[in-house]
């Protein structure tokens, strides 16, 4: 039933982009019709007491007839209904609108995680909250709420035009005309406020992310006295937000006023008119108090209307922007076709590979190694220099630009990106720990793991050498992001966890680069341990960390400036490693 309605009049915003919201309403569509049903009787019970004045008007006051008791009571009894189903309607759509938000989402966040790292590099986490999270509460829970009222005036405005019919014609078409004059100035409201509402949403994103900013960069906030300069930045946003604000009411705040005034014409026209009729004896008093009685209740909700109708309006674009969100693939993702990775058995193999996060402007250029099964290679070289971009196009962080990436002779973008990065175990330099426990992190490796094999990982990643001291063992929470424990804690938990999804390739990102020399010596233990029997890509600054890789690769500028084992280079007196290596040593 919802679905032939949404399809009728495919033509308006509105309904076209109810049609599009098929899919989540579907499961919940008897709820729906249920919504609708009771806003019927809602609406219509307003024409009820409208039209029972008549006869009261007629019979008591007119005819002086008492034996009409029973009408106010009736009128009473009709209201303490209404306002029963009234609240039926307002939980019913509440719980639509809830639940159907709750599955929008589910919906997009899972986009959200399958989203390549471009997607984040160029979207701040304000931005986000607002698309995934505040768009879909305006989108479903405005809609809902605004399709209740707006229906429940439908059936209402049918019902009291009908009366004024009933009473008399001749002003019922006054009403009416002047009831579409009010009405005008809506279809106006949505170019009016478009581009300020698309303005509000980028700024109210910034003022989120400010908070995300102060959150995470507390420490750097305190210990430098930026409390200054982080109130200047988020009163900013502030004020641009409140001109926006300002600007809304300047395009729509005329609305409600303009069509409080021809409303208002409307009854003055119908007073005059109605007072000639019953002056002619073309209607009675009671027709005439019937008569205003349900013009009143029809045109009352118009004088507000022109705010409702432009936050439906707002809840339509943000539904659009949720759409747009729906209908974003992201850049990298699996091909048509795309087949498991089940082993690796010869190697990896970069052939040409360039990559650019800019258009025109190459990090890596015409990078050509082989790499074979089994073996360590060691990424060395200057501070942006494309190393760390080397390592993320292997699991498909990012795609090359042109050239290849093979596996086995085979282009990784033929794989399945999960079989792909099952194959691949990462240590960053900063590892990502969620909320939690010790435990539930490294589980994260691989979940159905048993003791026995969790136990294991803990030893090899030398986790049991704090893990004991603490109360609670591998289940004493860490806080968000592992706050509660030291950068060496954290790497070894991040070892372990990579310890137990046991994956052929392993890459390591500066996982030592940020701990002091006791912590470094604890972890570099630890990362020997898992580098055992594995391909191994390996970026370091201390280049005493790689002496023993099969192959050291010197990246400079986006491309190989040299390659070959620790003699070799350092043998060779005018190469760039030598030169590093010796600087270091120094």
């Amino acid at each position: 039933m919802l679905k032939r309605l949404f399809t009728k009049v495919r033509n308006t915003h509105f309904i076209a982009d109810y049609n599009r919201m098929w899919p989540f309403v579907k499961p919940y569509w008897p709820m729906a019709i249920l919504a609708v049903l009771i806003t019927i009787p809602v609406g219509a019970l307003d024409a009820v007491i409208a039209w029972a004045l008549k006869p009261y008007m007629d019979v008591m006051m007119i005819e002086k007839n008492t034996n009409t008791w029973w009408i106010p009571a009736a009128i009473v009894l009709f209201s303490a209904f209404q306002g029963a189903l009234t609240f039926a309607a307002n939980y019913t759509n509440t719980w639509i609108g809830n639940r159907i938000a709750a599955d929008v989402k589910i919906d997009l966040f899972g986009r959200l995680l399958k989203f390549d790292a471009s997607y984040f590099d160029t979207n701040t986490s304000g931005n986000i909250v607002m698309r995934f999270n505040q768009d879909v509460e305006s989108a479903c829970a405005g809609l809902l709420d605004n399709l209740k009222q707006f229906s429940t005036r439908f059936f209402s405005s049918v019902a009291l035009i009908g009366v004024l019919f009933y009473n008399s014609w001749q002003l019922a078409i006054i009403a009416v005309v002047v009831l579409g004059a009010a009405l005008f100035p809506l279809t106006r409201v949505r170019k009016r406020i478009k581009d300020i509402n698309i303005q509000t949403v980028f700024t109210t994103a910034e003022v989120i992310t400010h908070y995300n900013e102060t959150f995470g960069g507390s420490k750097i906030i305190a210990s430098y006295n930026l409390y200054d300069y982080q109130t200047a930045r988020f009163d900013n946003a502030l004020r641009r937000v409140f001109k926006l604000g300002m600007k809304m009411v300047q395009r729509t705040g005329m609305l409600s006023p303009l069509m409080h005034f021809v409303v208002s014409l409307g009854i003055a026209l119908v007073i005059w008119v109605g007072s000639w009729l019953i002056l002619s004896h073309q209607m009675t008093a009671g027709n005439f108090v019937s008569f205003v009685a349900a013009l009143i209740l029809l045109y009352n909700p118009i004088k507000s209307i022109g705010n409702s109708f432009s936050n439906v309006q707002i809840a339509l674009m943000a539904m659009e922007r949720v759409f747009e969100l729906m209908d974003n693939l992201p850049a990298v993702r699996d091909e048509e076709g795309a087949k498991e990775l089940k082993e690796i058995g010869k190697g990896i193999e970069y052939r040409n590979v360039c990559f650019s996060y800019v258009a025109g402007k190459p990090v890596l250029e015409n990078v050509n190694v082989t790499i074979r099964k089994g073996e360590t290679i060691a990424l060395v070289g200057n501070s942006g220099g494309g190393k760390s971009t080397f390592v993320s196009l292997l699991p498909r962080f990012y795609d090359v630009t042109s050239g290849q990436i093979l596996i086995d002779d085979c282009d990784i973008r033929h794989y399945t990106l999960k079989s792909l990065r099952d194959m691949m175990s990462i240590v960053f330099q900063d590892n990502y720990l969620f909320g939690g426990t010790i435990r539930e992190n490294i589980m994260l490796g691989k979940a159905d793991a048993t003791e026995e094999e969790l136990q294991q990982a803990v030893k090899a990643a030398y986790v049991d050498a704090f893990v004991n001291d603490l109360p609670k063992g591998l289940d004493t929470p860490i806080g968000e992001r592992g706050v509660l424990l030291s950068g060496g804690q954290k790497q070894r938990i991040a070892i372990a966890r990579a310890f137990l999804k046991n994956a052929p390739i392993v890459i390591l990102d500066e996982a030592t680069s940020a701990l002091d020399n006791k912590s470094e010596a604890e972890v570099q233990k630890a990362i020997d341990n898992l580098m055992a029997d594995r391909t191994v890509f390996v970026i370091a600054h201390r280049l005493s960390t790689v002496r023993h890789a099969d192959k050291i690769v010197v990246v400079n500028y986006g491309k190989i400036a040299e390659t070959g084992t620790h003699d070799e280079l350092l043998n060779n007196p005018d190469s760039i490693y030598s030169a590093l290596y010796h600087a270091q040593m120094k």
